[in-house]
């Protein structure tokens, strides 16, 4: 079995000891045996504070929630809010409370998720601080060696990309921290808590591990491989599956034709996928209540299964058969379409059909640019 950073920390009482730690954790920050990070930095150190992500530490609080301080039920520790309207950042007055900040969430090795922005902003705002930052490190599941999609370009940064990663990048999010701290000349006083027994070629199948959900939109592996393609359609009037049982594992909107869609997707035999047309109604999000057609992903090959490639695929196959189909408006004015955020650049709302196997060979060159890139941080063979 593969053991986190959190597993090991036996080794490294020595940089606990004494210490006011504020922790940044989630329902993931669990042991091999489940026991939260949160009771064992309480029982054995001084958790002076918490600081809580989307969703909250414990995992209680909506998607896009925004999150309120308050007193932590079970240990009476402070839980300051990382998820505020304002600002997801520390300020001067959490850090006071603490002498370092301890990260500990599963990370899904995809460029949209928020928790490695969380991670950045606070690794940044501890360098400023003057405050050690720790990184109790996980393996990434979608393994440490496969890097897909393009890279995050200037000006489109945002709380779903803020720092030039590929889409999936294959880093843990110790790597990640390492890459950002030295790219970024932030010269924070940065220790990343190895994993043992991680291989960077890992699937998390191989890891030995029970899953255990990063966030409710991500209940299975299968999701996570392919939510780097899918979440795409976050950016698009069709629903993503949020509301239903398979969250980014199926795609509709009630003016899809699923059965000619998943002909024909099945048709262009993308490597480890496969379609059904499928009929589902959402209980919340995009179409709430409303019966949707579309097609379900089924992963046949975990190995093969190019995630990006598949779910640009599917955008431009839906763009060019059913002429309902729509990017989103910005969220508020002045803003960018949220399809150019989590593009990170506009080559999505710019590109046709005809355009998608260039636009392909252009990604696959930014992930080898990317792999290059990072191979210098990698902390495991």
């Amino acid at each position: 079995m593969v053991l986190n950073g959190v597993d090991n920390l036996d080794r490294h009482a020595s940089l606990f000891q004494g210490k006011r730690i504020g922790l940044i954790t989630s329902p993931t920050g669990l042991t091999r045996d489940f026991r939260s990070t949160i009771e064992v930095l309480h029982e054995r150190f001084h958790l002076a504070a918490m600081f809580s992500p989307e969703h909250g530490v414990r995992g209680d609080q909506e998607a896009g929630g925004l999150v309120e301080t308050y007193g932590d039920p079970i240990t009476g520790v402070p839980v300051y809010s990382l998820y505020r309207k304002d600002s997801k950042r520390l300020t001067s007055e959490m850090l006071e409370q603490v002498d370092m900040v301890v990260y500990d969430i599963q990370d899904v090795g995809v460029r949209y998720y928020t928790f490695i922005y969380t991670m950045l902003y606070a690794l940044e705002d501890c360098a400023k601080a003057g405050k050690p930052f720790v990184v109790l490190d996980r393996a990434n599941p979608l393994d440490g060696v496969t890097v897909e999609g393009n890279v995050l370009k200037p000006g489109y940064q945002s709380f779903v990309g803020n720092y030039p990663l590929a889409v999936r990048y294959g880093l843990t999010a110790g790597e990640v921290a390492m890459m950002a701290n030295d790219e970024m000349n932030w010269n924070a006083e940065l220790h990343v808590i190895r994993c043992e027994g991680w291989e960077r070629g890992m699937l998390f199948p191989g890891t030995g591990r029970l899953w255990v959900h990063p966030s409710m939109g991500i209940p299975r592996f299968e999701t996570a491989l392919l939510y780097p393609g899918t979440c795409l359609f976050e950016g698009t009037n069709l629903s993503e599956g949020r509301g239903t049982t398979f969250p980014f594992e199926m795609i509709g909107a009630p003016f899809i034709r699923a059965d000619r869609l998943a002909e024909e997707m099945n048709r262009k035999r993308l490597p480890g996928v496969t379609f059904r047309p499928v009929y589902f109604k959402p209980t919340f999000s995009k179409f709430q209540g409303e019966v949707c057609a579309g097609v379900q992903i089924y992963v046949t090959d975990i190995r093969a299964v190019r995630p990006v490639e598949t779910g640009v695929t599917l955008l431009y196959a839906i763009k060019d058969l059913h002429e309902p189909f729509a990017f989103l408006p910005p969220v508020k004015e002045g803003s960018r379409p949220f399809i150019d955020l989590l593009g990170g650049d506009n080559v999505y709302r710019r590109s046709e059909s005809s355009d998608v196997p260039a636009m392909l060979e252009a990604f696959r060159e930014e992930s080898r640019a990317f792999a290059d890139r990072k191979r210098p941080y990698h902390l495991y063979r």
